[in-house]
Parts: structure tokens; sequence; C-alpha cells
């Protein structure tokens, strides 16, 4: 199996003492009650509160400046003590933040983590279970009866809507910059943006490269949302629509135009794997020698640090309770057997690029 170094020395070998496993056994036990008590700090402002006393502050204190009871304060700041996220000093019982309470409260990425897995995930994982056995999203029929989130991420509650889009943009943001870099390298005049979703990507294309002509390719219910996203933004009239049920295997691509570059960013890890071989063998049938097949993905086994493999592997049970039941985020290895299954061979590959994607570029394997 690859993996970075710093995965095989995290992955191969036991570095916990027998008490220090079983610490880390009772606290995957006590998992769910961690998350709510540390989310609630944040929500009832006491981390900030801590954040900005000098001299920490006692349990009153902070149960009047955060407008919650003396219990509300007491079994939170107990907890909290355990969890590590506060810290006390003994001999004045006033509180105080700790470095992960610090980290808790201002790091971007696990904010967003955080309210992607409270808004979006939390009540559907109670369903897991079912959804592992029965190879289908149980978790999302907590809000509504969709086959998968895509179909009804338009229908989805305001807040669950914007903490969705919350965690694809800033995952996918964060390396459009070095993405463009990449893609437009040997400057393409026509890309397919398959799975374009709200047209950020597209719409970030046609500003770096005046000539560019994009077509995004998604669910009819998308192409609408996405226009709404575009519309009279500048370049917005060089990016087409193009509605496609992509697991129809019976629907093609485009063929009205040659495209240099077809670009599936963060979008093959929404599909099973004999889907990934049915779409990127109807991309495959449209490439020619010239063109090529982009894919950006965060595969976890070329992360640098171990952090980002566990949120990655964490994000797989996503779309296993929530989005479709049998997708994931994949390693590279499989990736590259599916894309060989498809007709296609690995060119070269791009790592570390923002917060961890890396670009494989793909040829036609006659070629």
């Amino acid at each position: 199996m690859h993996l970075t170094p710093v995965l095989k020395e995290a992955y191969s070998k036991e570095h916990l003492t027998a008490r220090e496993a079983q610490a880390q056994a009772q606290w995957i036990a006590w998992g769910p009650v961690v998350f709510q008590v540390t989310r609630l700090m944040k929500k009832f402002g006491v981390l900030e509160l801590l954040r900005n006393s000098d001299k920490g502050m006692t349990e009153a204190e902070i149960a009047e400046k955060a407008s919650i009871s003396n219990y509300a304060a007491k079994v939170l700041l107990e907890a909290s003590l355990s969890i590590g996220t506060v810290l006390i000093d003994t001999e004045t019982d006033r509180y105080m933040l700790s470095k992960t309470g610090w980290f808790f409260l201002t790091d971007v990425a696990t904010q967003v983590n955080t309210e992607f897995n409270h808004d979006v995930n939390y009540e559907g994982w109670f369903r897991l279970e079912e959804c592992l056995k029965e190879g289908r999203p149980v978790g999302l029929e907590h809000f509504g009866s969709w086959p998968t989130i895509y179909e009804g991420l338009s229908q989805l509650p305001p807040q669950v809507q914007k903490s969705w889009f919350g965690f694809d943009h800033f995952y996918s943001d964060c390396s459009f910059q070095q993405a463009l870099e990449v893609v437009f390298a040997n400057q393409p005049k026509t890309l397919l943006d398959v799975g374009g979703n709200t047209g950020r990507w597209a719409l970030q294309c046609v500003e770096f490269d005046k000539e560019v002509k994009v077509t995004i390719v998604d669910l009819p219910q998308q192409l609408e949302m996405m226009r709404r996203n575009i519309a009279e933004k500048p370049g917005a009239d060089r990016i087409d629509g193009y509605g496609m049920n992509l697991l129809d295997a019976s629907q093609d691509f485009p063929t009205n135009h040659h495209y240099d570059i077809i670009w599936m960013s963060q979008f093959l890890d929404c599909f099973g794997e004999d889907e990934i071989v049915s779409i990127v063998s109807r991309a495959a049938n449209i490439m020619d020698s010239n063109s090529r097949l982009y894919i950006m993905e965060t595969f976890w086994d070329r992360q640098r640090y171990e952090t980002a493999a566990f949120c990655l592997t964490m994000t797989s049970l996503y779309f296993t309770t929530m989005a479709n039941g049998n997708s994931k985020m994949y390693h590279s290895d499989d990736m590259k057997c599916l894309v060989e299954k498809a007709g296609l061979e690995i060119e070269t590959i791009h790592d570390n690029l923002g917060y961890g994607h890396s670009i494989m570029v793909c040829k036609k394997s006659n070629y």
C-alpha cells in the first residue's frame, strides 16, 4: 500500500502504551458528547470569553457573562477539563483556555468540519450500521427521500446548505490558484467541467484565461443553481451548461465541441467504483491524443500530515451515510486502477495543492 513516510510511520507501528490505548478507547466511547460539549462551549461564547481574559475566569463569572445557568457552566467546564480544551488554576479556581481550546475556537478548518458534521451528518450517523448493510445513504432520510444528497441539495434547510457548501468550497477554493496554474500551463481553449456545481471553478477559469470557454456538466437542477450564481459576473458569457445524470450509463458526454481538458474536481469521490469506471470511460470516449483528463482529489494516502488523513478517512463515512451510500475518499492506488480500467493511463500527478489536493493528469492509453 502506498503511504507517505509520515503515514507509514503512524499506521504501521503501535505507538501507545497499554494505559494510553485504554484511554483512547474510552475517548472513542464518549466521542459524541465530547463533540457536542466542545461545540457548545464555542456557541455559548465560553471559549472566546476565556481567550479574552488575561487572568482566567471563575465558574460564576463564566455563567454570568455567557448567560447560562450555573449548572450549565459547571457541567460544561468540568467536561472540558477532561476533554482538554480548558485548564484550571487550582489555587484560584479560575479557568483558562488551553492550546486545544484555542485551535478549536480559531482554526478555520476545524470550524468548517464542526459545522459540517453537526448540521449535515450528526443525526444521520446514528444510522451508519443500516447504511453499511444496505449500501444506501439511510441517514439522508432525516432530510428527505432523495436517493442521494445531490438531488436534494437545493431543497435542504438553509443552515444545512450553508454548512455543506462551506465544507465543499473551503477545501476546493484553497487549491484553486495552484490548480489553475497546472491546468492552464498548456493554454487550453476549451474545458469541460464535470460536476461543476455552483460554477465557482468555471468562474475562476474564465477570469484566469480571457479566451477559454467552459461547459459545465451536472444535474439539471444543479445547473439552475449555477446559472443564478454566475449571472452577470465577468466571463459568464463563456460558461455554458449541459444537463446530464452521470449515474445513467446511457447518457454520453457532449460531443458538439472538442474539449482540450476534462476537469473533475472533488467529483469522483462522490461515486462508487463501478460508477467511476462508467463515468471515466465515457469521458475517454470523447478524448483524443491531445485531450487530457484532470482529476483533482484529496487522496488520503498522499497527505503530508496524519491529521489530514484522519479528516479524509472520516469524511468517507459522510458519503456512506448521507451522500450516496457507496463512495469515499479514495486511496490513489485505487483511483489509478479505476482510471486504467476505463481506458486511460496516468501521465503525471501533482501533489500538495491547497489543503492536501492532488491532480492526476490522464491520457488515453492507446496514444
